[in-house]
């Protein structure tokens, strides 16, 4: 299935110059969504996954049917202050300033095979500072997939010695 028709482009959005990839059209099409999902299971079963990781919002929206078709938990990534119990965090750069994310400090046990997922691989800083997470927790980071990867944001070189996958490039 070529998934790229199921993504509308959305010229100059949030601002001028952006061609945002809006994957809610792919989402609201249910053999879309399903095949995007199923594709993405196929590569986490090859990868003996243990558990789904995966930052807010959209990490959710990719990861939880992940981990309901595999049997596996889902433990989510968030901004500090939005998990109700004791945490870890890191913090990472962005073009202008800093950010952070958190993950509840028991949501991975040492030595669990972990799927990180997104909607998009762009400059990679996201999933950077969620693998610092995972691995600090004592996960492994056995994989990542996303449905889309912006090459041209070179995310990948964040991410050199993980495996990646994704469903399509622009």
């Amino acid at each position: 299935m070529d998934l790229k028709q199921y993504v509308t482009i959305v010229e100059d959005w949030p601002k001028e110059g952006i061609r945002f990839k809006d994957i809610t059209t792919l989402m609201d099409n249910g053999d879309a969504y399903r095949y995007a999902t199923d594709k993405i299971v196929e590569y986490a079963k090859e990868k003996e996954i243990d558990l789904i990781v995966g930052p807010e919002a959209r990490g959710f929206i990719i990861g939880c049917p992940v981990a309901y078709s595999l049997g596996v938990g889902f433990a989510p990534v968030r901004k500090p202050g939005k998990l109700p119990r004791e945490t870890v965090k890191v913090e990472y750069g962005l073009e202008y300033g800093k950010d952070a994310l958190t993950i509840h400090k028991d949501a991975i046990k040492p030595g669990q095979r972990v799927l990180i997922t997104d909607d998009l691989l762009a400059t990679g800083g996201t999933i950077e500072a969620t693998i610092k997470l995972v691995e600090e927790l004592g996960g492994i980071v056995a994989g990542t997939a996303f449905l889309i990867e912006l090459t041209y944001l070179d995310g990948r070189d964040k991410l050199d010695g993980y495996d990646i996958m994704t469903l399509m490039q622009y």
